[in-house]
C-alpha cells in the first residue's frame, strides 16, 4: 500500500538556472584552469546519452547497483522504514526508483530533485502512473547549493536517496559541504540511501568512460553543443576531444574536453582564446576505498548502519543515519 494522493507540480522555471549557467561557463571559461561545473552535462539530450551510458557492455556501474538493488531492495526498504518522505537527488529516469518505492510500506511522499526540468517531469509523470496513490512532488533544483523542499502533510521520516555513486562527481570537500546539507534536510532521526563506486583495478574503470561506441564521447561534447544552443556559443565540436583518465593516486577519473587546436571561441559576446591540447575540465568520479568514505560521512553527521555489495565487490550501496 502507498501514500495517499498524487501532485505534480511544475516548478517555477527560474529555479532551474539559465542565468546560473552562462554565469558558471563564462566564469569557467575565463579561468587559468577552464573548468564547467559536470551538472550541465545533464540538459534533455545529455540525460538521455547518459541513459544510454548505463547500458554499455564497458559502463559496470548501472549493472553492478542494479544487482545490489535487486537482490536487497527489501532489506533497503526495512532500514528506511514505513510512512516515510523519500528524497532523490538527480532522479534521472527513475529506473532504480521504481524498484525501491514498490518495497516501501505506505511512504507519505516522494520528491525527485533534478535540475532539468524535461527529465524531471517525464519522470515524475510515468512514477504517477505506476503509483498512483504516491504524493509526487517535483523540484526542479540545483542539490550541490542550497535548496529547500515544499512541506509534507504530518509527520514523517525523511530519507534521502542518492543512487548511481553521483557523490563521485564532487571532489572531497565540496562531498563534505553536500552530505552535510543533507544531514540538515534529513534532521534527527533521518537517512541516507547511497550508492558509492568503490576503488578497482583500472583495467576495469577506464573502459567505462572510454567505450569503444563513443556515447560517452558524445555525452562530454554535448556540454559544448548545449552552450552553442542556449548561449550563442560558436564552439567548433571537431576542435575537440574527450579524454578520460583514471588518476588512482587521487581516487577519481577526471574528465575534460581537450582543444585539438589554437583557436578562438565566442561564447554570449565574449571571446576566449584555446591553445593547442587545452583542457576544459567537465567531470570527476572519484572511486572511494570504505574506509575513506567513512571518514566523509562520518565528519558530515552519518553513521553507517547498514551495507550491500555486488557479487564482484566493484559497488557499495550504503544505509547511513543521522547520527
Amino acid at each position: 500500500m502507498i501514500g495517499t494522493q498524487t501532485t505534480i507540480e511544475r516548478p517555477p522555471a527560474q529555479l532551474c538556472g539559465h542565468a546560473a549557467f552562462r554565469h558558471d561557463v563564462l566564469n569557467g571559461l575565463g579561468l587559468p584552469k577552464k573548468r564547467i561545473p559536470c551538472k550541465y552535462l545533464y540538459d534533455e539530450r545529455g540525460s538521455a546519452l547518459f541513459d544510454q551510458i548505463c547500458e554499455l557492455d564497458e559502463y559496470y556501474l548501472t549493472r553492478a547497483e542494479l544487482a545490489i538493488l535487486e537482490r536487497h531492495v527489501d532489506e533497503m526498504a526495512e532500514a528506511i522504514g514505513p510512512e516515510s518522505e523519500v528524497v532523490e537527488l538527480g532522479s534521472g529516469s527513475g529506473l532504480k526508483t521504481r524498484l525501491l518505492l514498490g518495497q516501501l510500506v505506505e511512504p507519505r511522499v516522494y520528491y525527485p530533485v533534478e535540475i532539468s526540468v524535461e527529465p524531471l517531469l517525464r519522470s515524475a509523470a510515468e512514477l504517477s502512473e505506476q503509483f498512483p496513490d504516491l504524493t509526487i512532488l517535483p523540484v526542479c533544483d540545483d542539490f550541490t547549493a542550497d535548496f529547500e523542499l515544499p512541506p509534507a502533510e504530518g509527520p514523517g521520516r525523511r530519507v534521502f536517496y542518492f543512487p548511481g555513486s553521483t557523490i563521485g562527481n564532487f571532489r572531497p570537500n565540496a562531498a563534505l559541504r553536500l552530505l552535510r546539507s543533507i544531514a540538515r534536510l534529513a534532521g534527527p532521526g533521518g537517512g541516507l540511501l547511497i550508492g558509492i563506486d568503490i576503488d578497482k583495478d583500472p583495467a576495469i574503470v577506464e573502459p567505462a568512460y572510454n567505450d569503444r561506441l563513443g556515447v560517452s564521447a558524445a555525452f562530454n561534447l554535448n556540454l559544448l553543443a548545449r552552450i552553442n544552443r542556449e548561449l550563442e556559443g560558436d564552439f567548433d565540436l571537431d576542435a575537440f576531444e574527450h579524454r578520460a583518465e583514471y588518476r588512482r593516486d587521487e581516487e577519481r577519473v577526471e574528465l575534460s574536453l581537450v582543444s585539438r587546436r589554437e583557436h578562438r571561441v565566442r561564447v554570449a559576446g565574449r571571446v576566449f582564446a584555446f591553445d593547442d591540447g587545452e583542457p576544459i575540465h567537465t567531470e570527476d568520479s572519484y572511486k572511494y576505498t570504505l574506509e575513506h568514505f567513512g571518514r566523509l560521512t562520518g565528519r558530515a553527521g552519518f553513521a553507517v548502519e547498514r551495507q550491500w555489495f555486488d557479487s564482484d565487490r566493484l559497488f557499495c550501496v550504503q544505509f547511513l543515519g543521522v547520527a
